[in-house]
């Protein structure tokens, strides 16, 4: 693989040939590709110009390539086949986990037509009960193919229908241990099971220290166990402890990503979940709301610095600085509140939290505050003319980054406890936040020092 290197000259090549007709030297090419790269030459090629490359390709390479491809392609593409297709084509070579994520991302009756379809009406009823889970829950990401025995098999048994299980599954990584009602009771390892007599029972091998979450966790404390304890794979319960599949690290990491993209458009002040190939409108929709806050903290700053006209009038040095102040409180703010955010994310702080940390970040912010205007100090002394001046961005800077860290720190945390994302506390709000008040605080030491010296 890997023989072509995907540039726009391939791309373009690929489309000439696909005008010709040529499938020959396109199914070459395309055994020369990975399904990803297959699926980037889809995103850059019209719908019917796509459907031709498909047709060129094996089942098991075409449902690769459908994972891989983006939401709004794989709806655009997959709208242009009929459900029959879909079913017998895609969903019969894809794991459950990865079938269930593909219909749902259809309307309601579409996932009942394509259901209808499934040959096998044992992964259809798997697929459903996916279906059936809440989004961003443990059972909304595990799959359904596992292997498991019970624990009052011998090993000969366990070998004979792990031969027969085997065949659904990709990546072996645990085989579960269940008792006659399917309770989850623990793993055997494969070592131990070639080492044990064939008369061994598995009760008497099987570890029982075994993690697992239930169907209705939350996602992200599902990563944050799997990141916890380094597991590639997480078994998942039901209510009574029964074994209802697996959740692998790969549907971790694409959850992971998923809520990194939100997180960032969050702190970016954008309130939803956007795509670039979005209408302009839902674009606006989601970035208008934070840039109207925006604006009415700069229209609150303007009247800040209206109520010190006279003061900015007599001394216009002061302006001088404006930008500086503004800005530190602004860069401060959002350090420290990437730090909380990130831990919260983590699951390592709350509102009732570990003052210790917390502490640690008011220390830092005292030593940050100290050494930039220290800095201010300095240079006002070497450049400037003037102490009241010098005095004012010096202690300006220090109250304002004080003050932008403090905020970083608890802002989030206060948005957390009353269950609004912190992720947002990146963003406008902390800016906009921080130039007010930030302003204010240069200001009103201005008409003090330079009342003081002059």
């Amino acid at each position: 693989m890997a023989k072509f290197e995907l540039t726009r000259e391939l791309i373009d090549f690929i489309r000439e040939l696909i005008e010709q007709n040529n499938v020959a030297q396109l199914t070459e090419i395309l055994l020369e590709l990975h399904p990803a790269d297959i699926a980037e030459i889809y995103e850059e090629l019209s719908v019917d110009e796509a459907k031709f490359l498909y047709f060129l390709l094996d089942d098991d390479t075409a449902a690769e390539v459908l994972i891989n491809l983006e939401e709004d392609d794989r709806q655009n593409f997959l709208k242009s086949l009929p459900s029959e297709e879909i079913a017998r084509r895609f969903i019969d070579n894809l794991d459950t986990d990865d079938a269930a994520d593909i219909i749902s991302e259809m309307d309601e009756e579409r996932q009942k037509e394509v259901l209808s379809f499934i040959d096998d009406t044992e992964v259809a009823d798997d697929i459903a009960d996916l279906l059936s889970y809440e989004e961003d829950t443990a059972g909304s990401l595990m799959a359904k193919e596992l292997i498991k025995v019970r624990e009052s098999w011998n090993i000969i048994t366990c070998l004979r229908s792990m031969r027969r299980q085997v065949e659904e599954v990709d990546e072996v990584y645990f085989v579960y241990v269940v008792d006659d009602k399917d309770i989850l009771k623990g793993t055997i390892s494969l070592k131990r099971m070639l080492l044990a007599s064939s008369e061994n029972r598995v009760r008497e091998l099987y570890n029982p220290d075994v993690i697992s979450v239930n169907a209705n966790t939350h996602s992200e404390e599902v990563a944050n166990i799997m990141g916890k304890y380094d597991l590639v794979v997480l078994p998942v319960v039901d209510d009574n402890g029964k074994l209802l599949g697996r959740i692998t690290i790969d549907d971790v990491v694409d959850y992971i990503r998923e809520e990194a993209e939100k997180d960032y458009q969050l702190a970016s002040g954008i309130t939803g979940d956007v795509e670039i190939s979005d209408s302009v409108w839902r674009h606006t929709r989601v970035r208008v709301p934070w840039l109207m806050i925006g604006m009415m903290g700069g229209l609150l700053g303007s009247r800040v610095i209206s109520a010190f006209e006279g003061n900015i009038a007599r001394f216009p040095e002061v302006a001088f600085f404006m930008p500086l102040i503004g800005a530190m409180g602004g860069n401060v703010g959002i350090q420290s509140s990437a730090i909380i955010v990130q831990s919260i994310a983590s699951g390592n702080l709350g509102f009732e939290t570990n003052w210790r940390k917390l502490g640690k970040e008011v220390s830092i912010a005292l030593l940050n505050a100290s050494a930039l205007s220290v800095i201010a100090f300095i240079y006002n002394m070497i450049v400037g003319s003037s102490y009241a001046l010098t005095f004012t961005v010096t202690s300006a800077m220090f109250s304002v980054v004080l003050f932008a860290s403090l905020l970083g720190t608890f802002l989030p945390l206060l948005l957390n406890k009353f269950k609004v994302d912190p992720a947002v506390a990146t963003g406008p709000f902390i800016t906009t936040l921080n130039d007010i008040v930030g302003m204010f605080l240069y200001l009103i030491l201005s008409v003090y020092f330079f009342n003081l010296f002059m």
